[in-house]
């Protein structure tokens, strides 16, 4: 395998909106298939290298996962403080994958379904952390009262703080979930590897 490879890596893209919660929700998942050729692996990885989805600054890479977060929300004045009454998440996750565009010979078939079989699997663990995220952010604001706060302002401005700090831990988990996989010797590499040295 070649250095000319490593550049088309995985990310996790998260393009978050900020956010609250109540119970009983469940995320809606989506896989959108992005067009590729060839008739070997390296074929298939090359074109993966020329037409696979941007994201951030480090060019094309193999697959990403990105999440439309929004929310039903209602702020209550109780007495002198504010409190978070409703909150609804409604979370979309979407996986952004390769797919053939003919039919491939068989034993690279069998090649190519293994390694797209990882490689959505790898995105499926970005897409549960997403979830564990929103989970968290219903949790903490479920009831979440602020004292002092009849106009309701000072409560969004601490529940503004408070989203921040979870997406920020759960973007790290991404990063760290990445380095392990993409390191040498890593899930991603390996895959990368038998897709290109196999048929």
């Amino acid at each position: 395998m070649t250095k000319t490879f490593l550049p088309y890596l995985l990310a996790a893209v998260f393009a978050a909106r900020p956010a609250a919660a109540q119970t009983e929700w469940q995320a809606i998942e989506e896989v959108r298939p992005y067009s590729i050729s060839g008739k070997t692996g390296a074929e298939l990885y090359q074109s993966i290298g020329a037409q696979g989805p941007k994201a951030g600054v480090t060019g094309r890479v193999i697959a990403h996962t990105t999440f439309k977060l929004t929310w039903t929300r209602k702020y209550e004045p109780q007495g002198n403080a504010c409190v978070i009454v409703t909150n609804r998440p409604k979370l979309i996750i979407t996986y952004t994958l390769p797919k053939p565009s003919a039919a491939l010979p068989a034993d690279v078939k069998s090649s190519w379904d293994g390694f797209i079989s990882g490689v959505a699997a790898h995105e499926r663990v970005h897409g549960e952390t997403i979830k564990d995220m929103v989970k968290e952010i219903e949790a903490m604001s479920v009831g979440f009262t602020v004292a002092d706060d009849p106009d309701c302002q000072k409560i969004r401005v601490e529940l503004t703080r408070r989203l921040g700090e979870i997406s920020a831990r759960q973007r790290q988990r991404g990063r760290d979930f990445d380095k392990v996989e993409m390191g040498d010797g890593g899930n991603i590499q390996e895959l990368i590897l038998k897709l290109v040295n196999g048929p």
